[in-house]
């Protein structure tokens, strides 16, 4: 049973990427309160590997007013729900060309518990073929790179790469690594030969 009971919920914002709710609560000792909330759809966020390179993506986040590297990341337009792994390998694609022969789950993430209902799975992507980007036109300003393992967690170390996710999906990267190695091949879902995920 939830410790906090939900009363009733009322929108107060939506556009193609998320709504905010404002939830009536109450609290365990009986005592009323609101919970705002924003939702938005799962996301996946990719680790491109190639032998000891990581790929990343620069762009400028606006309510930082900075450009940031990150893996590549993100949600379907318009609240869709997309199955992860298939989203997985579509923001792959659009934002810097590559397909992967496979994809790895590595994990789930929660993005802002506290604030946010949005989950992500990390996917860890091998066997890597280079193409043209998709790039949706929200992120014409995006630009990509490869960097050593080295590097990476030095641009960690120097506060170039924040992204909270990023970070953790590294970590997450890091314990898979460390698992035996048959264990290790278990969760692999190729995705060799799937059919190319519809564009929204």
């Amino acid at each position: 049973m939830d410790p906090i009971e939900r009363l009733g919920s009322r929108e107060v914002y939506r556009n193609n990427w998320m709504t905010v709710r404002e939830d009536d609560i109450r609290r365990p000792d009986g005592s009323p309160g609101i919970y705002g909330v924003v939702d938005k759809p799962d996301y996946a966020l990719v680790v491109p590997l190639d032998g000891d390179r990581l790929h990343l993506v620069e762009q400028y986040r606006y309510p930082l007013g900075l450009r940031r590297w990150e893996f590549p990341q993100g949600t379907a337009p318009d609240l869709a729900e997309l199955d992860t792994l298939e989203l997985a390998a579509r923001e792959l694609r659009e934002e810097t060309g590559l397909v992967a022969g496979s994809l790895i789950d590595l994990g789930r993430l929660d993005v802002a518990p506290g604030m946010s209902s949005q989950r992500g799975r990390v996917y860890l992507a091998t066997g890597l073929t280079e193409g043209p980007h998709e790039r949706e036109h929200e992120e014409q300003d995006m630009r990509t790179a490869w960097f050593s393992r080295a590097e990476f967690e030095k641009m960690i170390e120097r506060g170039e790469v924040t992204d909270a996710q990023s970070i953790a999906a590294y970590g997450l990267l890091l314990l898979h690594e460390r698992r035996p190695s048959p264990e290790r091949r278990a969760p692999d879902r190729s995705t060799a030969g799937s059919p190319r995920p519809a564009s929204p």
